[in-house]
C-alpha cells in the first residue's frame, strides 16, 4: 500500500478484546504505517493502549475485567519476520514459530489470575513480558520503556555504530569467554590443598574402581543376549529335538518323503504336470534333508553351562553398580572416566599445570586489555556521531537550547578480569540539559511532559531502524504541545511510522491529519443500560469531520471543515 514500507515485514496485524474494562467484544485488524485513535475523554482510547500493554505483559489485576463477567480476553497477533530477535527468544523458551507469526494471548479472571499464552503454550509472565517488550513499545506520559532504562542505552548506542562496532565488540566477547574459561580453570587450583587432597582421593579410587572393571563399549548388550540364551536352553532344546526327530529321528519323516519323491520320479517322464510334482517334492526332500543334519549338528554342540549363567549374573550386576555412580550406561562411564583421568592427571601436576594456565591468562589478558579499549575508543566516536544527530532532532522540534549528551564512562580501572564485563568496559546512561545554564541530567528525570515527548521522538527518530520492536505506541504524548511544535511532532511520528507500524492517541489535529488510518472511539449505552466501546475505521469525509471537531471543539462550520481540509491536504505533501 506503501512504498515506503515495502521493507517492513514485522507489524501487529489484529487485535481482539472481549470484557475487558468497559469494552464487551471488539475485533480491530491493522495495516502499515501511521494509525491514529482520537475520540471523546472517556470513550476508551487508553483502554484500547493499556489491554495491548497486558499483552506485551504489563501488570493486571481484576478491576480490568468487565463488570458482571468472569475474565477478560486479550489475543493479539503478529506478523515478523526471518531476523526478529524474537525469534531466539521463542526457541529459549521451547515455542514453535508458526509461519511468521506469533500470537499472544492473556486472560485474566475476576479473581485477578492470569493465564498468558504464546502461539498456544502456557508461558509466565514474565516470559510473556520478555516477549512482548520486543514487539510492542508503549510510550505514555509515565511510561517510557526501552529508551528511559540506562541498562538499554549501551546496547544502542553499539547498535547505532554498525557493522564495524558490532564486529570490534563479537571479537572481544569471544576473547571475553575464552578469558572466563581460564579463569574457571585458574580458580580450580586456587582451592586449598585439604580440599584438593580430598578431591585426589575421590578421583583415585574412582579411577581405580572403574579401570579394574575393565570395561567394554558393547559388553553389557552382549552379556544380556547371552544370558538370554542359557535363560531359554532347554525351551530351545527341546525346541530343537522335537524338530529333528520328526524329521529324522523315531518318526522318520524324511523316508517318507523320499518314498514319495521316488514313486513320483519313477511316473515322471508319462505326464508334463508329474514332473512338476516330482521335481518339486525332490527339491523339498533336499532342502528338509539339510535342515535336518543342521538340527543334529546344532544339538550336538549345545552344552547347559549354570556355572556361566551365574558369571553374566555377576558381571551385570557389577556393571549396575558402575552405573548407578557414574552414568547412565557403559558409554557414558567410559566418557567419565576419561574426564576424571584427566582431572587427576592436573591436579597431581597442579603447580605445572597453574604456571600454564597462569601464563595464558596474563597473555589473553592483555590482549583482551587491547581489544576492550580499541572498542570502547569506537563507543566514543560512535557518541559524538549520535548527540549530534539527536540535537538536530531537538532542534527541528523547537528545542533550541537543549543539549543531549551521552555519557560514556569507563567501570573501574582495569586492574583484574573483575573490571571487564561480557559488553566491554563502558557504561553509559543518557543525560540531558533543556535550558541554558541548568545541569545536565539522566533522561530518566526530566520532569516535563511537553520536553519529554519531544526528547523520546528525538530519539527514536535516530533509533528507529535499531529498535527492533514491532510495533511503537505514543499515548498521548503530544500533550502539553501546540502550534508550530505540534506540526514538527507530527512530522516526527509520521517519519517513524515509515520503517516501524505506528499507533498514536492524539488531542491534536496537526497528528490526525497525517494518519494513514484513522480510528474513532465513542461510547454507546445499550439497551440493558451497560457502557460499551465502540471503534469506527473514519472515511475521508469523516475524517475531514472529526479533524474539524479537534479544531474548534463541538461546534461545527463550514469555515472549521475548510481548515480541516486545509490540514489534510499540507499532511499530504508532507508525506510526499
Amino acid at each position: 500500500m506503501f512504498e515506503y514500507l515495502k521493507g517492513m515485514t514485522t507489524m501487529l496485524l489484529e487485535l481482539q478484546v472481549v470484557n475487558f474494562a468497559i469494552i464487551e467484544k471488539l475485533k480491530l485488524t491493522f495495516e502499515s504505517g501511521l494509525t491514529v485513535f482520537t475520540g471523546e475523554t472517556g470513550a476508551g482510547k487508553s483502554i484500547i493502549i493499556d489491554a495491548i500493554g497486558l499483552l506485551a505483559g504489563g501488570r493486571g489485576s481484576s478491576e480490568y475485567v468487565r463488570h458482571g463477567t468472569k475474565k477478560a480476553e486479550i489475543e493479539g497477533l503478529f506478523e515478523i519476520n526471518d531476523h526478529h530477535e524474537v525469534l531466539a527468544l521463542l526457541e529459549d523458551l521451547g515455542i514453535d514459530k508458526n509461519e511468521d507469526m506469533i500470537i499472544l494471548r492473556r486472560e485474566i479472571s475476576s479473581r485477578g489470575k492470569s493465564i498468558c499464552r504464546v502461539n498456544g503454550k502456557l508461558v509466565t509472565l514474565a516470559a510473556l513480558h520478555e516477549i512482548g517488550q520486543r514487539l510492542i513499545d508503549i510510550h505514555g506520559q509515565h511510561e517510557h520503556q526501552l529508551l528511559l532504562n540506562p541498562d538499554r542505552h549501551l546496547p544502542l548506542i553499539d547498535q547505532f555504530g554498525g557493522q564495524r562496532l558490532a564486529q570490534l565488540k563479537a571479537d572481544y566477547q569471544k576473547d571475553y569467554q575464552q578469558l572466563a574459561n581460564l579463569a574457571r580453570q585458574r580458580e580450580k587450583f586456587n582451592q586449598n590443598e585439604k580440599q584438593i587432597a580430598q578431591r585426589v582421593d575421590l578421583l583415585q579410587y574412582q579411577v581405580r574402581e572403574i579401570g579394574a572393571s575393565h570395561l567394554k563399549k558393547d559388553e553389557e548388550e552382549q552379556l544380556l543376549e547371552e544370558k538370554r540364551k542359557l535363560t531359554n536352553f532347554e525351551k530351545v532344546f527341546h525346541a530343537l529335538k522335537t524338530s529333528y526327530e520328526a524329521l529324522d529321528g523315531d518318526h522318520k519323516g524324511l523316508d517318507h518323503l523320499r518314498k514319495a519323491a521316488g514313486a513320483l520320479e519313477s511316473v515322471q517322464d508319462l505326464d508334463e504336470e508329474l514332473k512338476g510334482f516330482s521335481e518339486s517334492v525332490s527339491n523339498c526332500y533336499y532342502i528338509l534333508e539339510e535342515q535336518a543334519s543342521s538340527l543334529r549338528a546344532c544339538l550336538e554342540n549345545m552344552e547347559y553351562d549354570p556355572q556361566r549363567l551365574e558369571d553374566i549374573e555377576l558381571r551385570l550386576n557389577d556393571i549396575h553398580l558402575l552405573k548407578r555412580k557414574y552414568g547412565e550406561n557403559i558409554r557414558e562411564i567410559l566418557d567419565y572416566y576419561a574426564r576424571i583421568q584427566n582431572e587427576l592427571d592436573d591436579l597431581m601436576n597442579r603447580d605445572q599445570k597453574y604456571d600454564e594456565l597462569n601464563a595464558a591468562f596474563r597473555s589473553h589478558l592483555d590482549t583482551l586489555r587491547k581489544k576492550a579499549l580499541e572498542l570502547s575508543k569506537a563507543r566514543k566516536k560512535i557518541v559524538v556521531q549520535l548527540n549530534q544527530a539527536i540535537n538536530h532532532e531537538l532542534r527541528d522540534l523547537y528545542m533550541e537550547h537543549a543539549v543531549f549528551d551521552v555519557h560514556l564512562e569507563q567501570r573501574t580501572p582495569l586492574e583484574s578480569f573483575h573490571s571487564y564485563r561480557p559488553d566491554g568496559i563502558d557504561e553509559a546512561e543518557f543525560f540531558i540539559t533543556t535550558n541554558p545554564g541548568e545541569p545536565m541530567k539522566p533522561l530518566a528525570k526530566v520532569a516535563s511532559g511537553g520536553e519529554l515527548s519531544r526528547i523520546m521522538l528525538a530519539i527514536k527518530s535516530n533509533f528507529k531502524h535499531l529498535m527492533g520492536v514491532t510495533s511503537i505506541i505514543f499515548d498521548e504524548v503530544d500533550t502539553g504541545v501546540s502550534g508550530r511544535v505540534a506540526q514538527a511532532m507530527a512530522g516526527k511520528i509520521f517519519n517513524l511510522s515509515k520503517s516501524s507500524q505506528v499507533f498514536c492517541i492524539t488531542h491534536l489535529p496537526q497528528v490526525a491529519a497525517m494518519a494513514d488510518h484513522h480510528l474513532y472511539i465513542s461510547k454507546q449505552v445499550t439497551d440493558n443500560n451497560r457502557t460499551k466501546t465502540v471503534v469506527k475505521r473514519l472515511n475521508d469525509e469523516e475524517k475531514v469531520r472529526e479533524i474539524g471537531r479537534m479544531i474548534s471543539g463541538v461546534e461545527m462550520t463550514d469555515l472549521t471543515k475548510k481548515h480541516a481540509r486545509e490540514l489534510i491536504k499540507l499532511a499530504e505533501k508532507a508525506k510526499v
